[in-house]
């Protein structure tokens, strides 16, 4: 049985840490969504983006070169 998130032993996070934490969440989505990218296109696979309000494929040679997760944008 899987139990709630109430009974977890886990103590309580102050709510300080809670809004440090939650002000990290876009740099790491962005940086996994890089190097997904980076994966599809060392991979030959095609990534689907959204442009003029509709999705569109680009082919592995159209993804455009995206720096590791690791290393900032720009």
């Amino acid at each position: 049985m899987i139990k709630p998130i109430a009974d977890s032993s886990l103590p309580a996070a102050p709510v300080d840490d809670w809004n440090e934490r939650l002000d990290r969440i876009p740099a790491a989505v962005a940086a996994a969504v890089r190097q997904a990218v980076r994966d599809h296109k060392a991979a030959g696979n095609p990534v689907a983006v959204w442009r003029d309000g509709r999705v569109v494929w680009l082919a592995p040679h159209e993804i455009p070169d995206l720096p590791a997760a690791s290393e900032p944008l720009g």
